[in-house]
C-alpha cells in the first residue's frame, strides 16, 4: 500500500466529494470535511508509528515518472524533517475544522485543497513537484482570505499572493540554475543535490540567496514579512491557525532543504543568517509589544519566534538544529491555539482591541485558562513545548555565536513582557462592556483548544519522542557540511 499517496490525496478526494455533493446535503459539508481531514491525520499517525527513527534514509518512498522529457518524477518520501511537519499540518487542519463556525461548502473545498497543497510540500522528493505544491497553496488561500476574511480582505489576499509569487520567482531561478548545470537533467532532490555541490562557490551563493528570498518570504524573515500582519488580521480565524501554524513552516522547511542542497553556501552565509534571525527576534518582539490589536500582536510575535528557527538553523550544530525543528512544531501549536481563542473572542465581541477586554477569569473561565496557557507558552514558560525549543536554539546559538546571543535574550525578555501584559489585561483586568455576558467555550471549541493545549504541555514535559523523530536526520544533515567555514 502506498501510504504517502493515500495521505496526500485524501484531502483532495474530500474536496471533490464536496464538489459533487447534492444541494440538500450542503449542511453536512463541515462534517464531511472534518472526516477527510481526520482520515489524513490518521494516516500521519500510522506513518509516525511505522517510522524508523534509527535510519537517516528517506522512508516510505514512492517514485513514478511524471515528465520524462524534463526528468521530473512523482516522488514522495519522509524523513525526520518532513514527518513532524506533516503531523503538525494534519493536526492543525482537523482542529481548525472542528472548532470553527459553520461556513459554505466552497469554504471547505478550498480548505481541503489547501491541506492537499501543504502536505504535498512536505512529502515531495522532487523539486519540480515541490514547486507545484508550493504554488498550489496560493490558490485556495487567496480565495479563503478574499471571500471569507475581514473588511480589508481583498488587499490582504492580493498582498499575500504578490509577496509570495515574487519570492517564488527567485526560488525558481535558483532551482533552474541547478537543473541546467546537472548532466542528469533530473529534478529529483538527490540528483539536484549532487549537481549543486559541484558548482563553483560563487554560483552556490547566488543560488542560495535566491532560495533564501523565496523561502524567507513565506517563513517570514525580516525584512520580507510585510504581508504577514495584514493577512493574519484579515483572514478567518481557522485560516490564521493554518497560516501561522503550518504555512510559515513551509518556508522554514524549504530553507532546511536549501541548506542541504548547498551546504558550502550555507556555511558561508552562516553569520548573515544568524544576523537576520537575531534582528527578527528583537524586531518582531518590539512590534508585538506596541500592538493593541490582539491578532496583530500574535502575528508580529510570529516574526520573533520564527527568528529562533532561523537562528537554530544558522548555528549548524546538533543542539541548534534540534531547536529549530522543535520550534517549528512548538510555534505551530502555540500560535494556532492563540489564533483560535482570539478568533472565537472576536466572533462574540466583534473587537480585537486588548483594552476592550477584562475579567475573563470571572466571565469566561475556560477562555481565561487556555489564553493564559497560550500566552505563557509563547514566552517560553518551562513545561511548555516552546521552552524546550527555544532553550535548544539558544544553547546552539551560544555555542556558535557567543555574546551575540544577548540580543536574542533581549527579545525573550520583551516577549515575556507583552505576554504578561496581555494576561493581566485579558484575564485579571477590570470588567468591560464587551465581555459582559460573554459565552464561554462551547464543546467543539473546548475540544479544539484542549487538543492544542494538551499537545503544548505534553511536548514540554515529555519531548523525547518528538526529538527522536529528527535526531538521526539532523546528524546525517550536519555530516554533509564542510567541517569549518571556508
Amino acid at each position: 500500500m502506498k501510504i504517502l499517496s493515500c495521505l496526500l490525496w485524501t484531502p483532495l478526494l474530500g474536496a471533490l466529494v464536496l464538489g459533487f455533493m447534492p444541494r440538500r446535503l450542503h449542511r453536512h459539508a463541515r462534517g464531511v470535511a472534518a472526516g477527510f481531514s481526520g482520515l489524513s491525520l490518521a494516516w500521519t499517525l500510522v506513518l509516525a508509528i511505522r517510522f524508523d527513527t534509527a535510519s537517516p534514509d528517506i522512508q516510505f518512498g514512492e517514485t513514478l515518472p511524471w515528465n520524462p522529457s524534463m526528468g521530473s518524477f512523482y516522488a514522495l518520501g519522509v524523513d525526520g524533517f518532513s514527518l513532524p511537519m506533516a503531523l503538525l499540518s494534519a493536526f492543525l487542519c482537523l482542529v481548525a475544522l472542528i472548532s470553527g463556525s459553520a461556513k459554505p461548502r466552497g469554504y471547505y473545498m478550498a480548505f481541503l485543497s489547501l491541506e492537499f497543497g501543504m502536505l504535498g510540500v512536505f512529502l515531495a522528493r522532487d523539486w519540480a513537484l515541490f514547486y507545484v505544491f508550493w504554488e498550489l497553496t496560493l490558490i485556495p488561500l487567496f480565495f479563503l482570505i478574499d471571500q471569507w476574511g475581514g473588511k480589508r480582505r481583498h488587499s490582504a489576499s492580493l498582498n499575500f499572493v504578490l509577496y509570495t509569487m515574487g519570492g517564488s520567482v527567485f526560488m525558481l531561478i535558483g532551482l533552474l540554475m541547478v537543473y541546467t548545470s546537472s548532466a542528469a537533467h533530473s529534478t529529483l532532490m538527490d540528483s539536484m543535490q549532487s549537481a549543486a555541490r559541484e558548482l563553483p562557490r560563487a554560483s552556490q551563493i547566488l543560488i542560495f540567496l535566491g532560495l533564501l528570498i523565496g523561502f524567507g518570504v513565506k517563513m517570514p524573515v525580516f525584512p520580507l514579512h510585510g504581508w504577514l500582519p495584514l493577512a493574519h488580521v484579515e483572514a478567518p480565524s481557522p485560516i490564521s491557525i493554518l497560516l501561522s501554524g503550518a504555512l510559515l513552516k513551509m518556508g522554514a522547511y524549504g530553507l532546511i532543504r536549501a541548506c542541504g542542497l548547498l551546504p558550502e553556501a550555507a556555511v558561508l552565509m552562516q553569520p548573515w543568517l544568524a544576523a537576520i534571525g537575531l534582528v527578527g527576534i528583537v524586531y518582531g518582539a518590539l512590534l508585538a509589544w506596541r500592538q493593541t490589536d490582539l491578532k496583530a500582536m500574535i502575528a508580529y510575535s510570529s516574526v520573533s519566534h520564527m527568528g529562533f528557527v532561523l537562528l537554530g538553523l544558522a548555528a549548524l550544530n546538533p543542539v541548534g538544529l534540534t531547536g529549530a525543528v522543535m520550534q517549528m512544531t512548538a510555534h505551530g501549536l502555540v500560535a494556532g491555539a492563540l489564533f483560535l481563542l482570539i478568533g472565537l473572542l472576536y466572533e462574540r465581541t466583534h473587537t480585537r482591541e486588548i483594552g476592550d477586554y477584562g475579567a475573563l477569569g470571572q466571565t469566561a473561565p475556560r477562555f481565561a485558562v487556555f489564553i493564559t496557557l497560550g500566552l505563557l507558552a509563547s514566552m517560553g514558560l518551562p513545561g511548555s513545548a516552546s521552552f524546550v525549543a527555544e532553550l535548544h536554539a539558544m544553547l546552539g546559538g551560544f555555542q556558535r555565536f557567543g555574546p551575540w546571543m544577548l540580543a536574542a535574550s533581549f527579545g525573550v525578555l520583551i516577549g515575556g513582557a507583552y505576554a504578561l501584559r496581555s494576561v493581566s489585561a485579558l484575564v485579571a483586568g477590570p470588567a468591560r462592556p464587551a465581555t459582559a455576558g460573554l459565552a464561554d467555550l462551547r464543546p467543539a471549541e473546548f475540544a479544539g483548544a484542549f487538543c492544542l493545549a494538551a499537545a503544548i504541555v505534553y511536548l514540554g514535559l515529555a519531548p523525547a519522542a518528538m526529538l527522536e523523530l529528527s535526531r538521526v536526520s539532523i546528524g546525517h544533515f550536519l555530516a554533509a557540511l564542510p567541517p569549518e567555514p571556508l
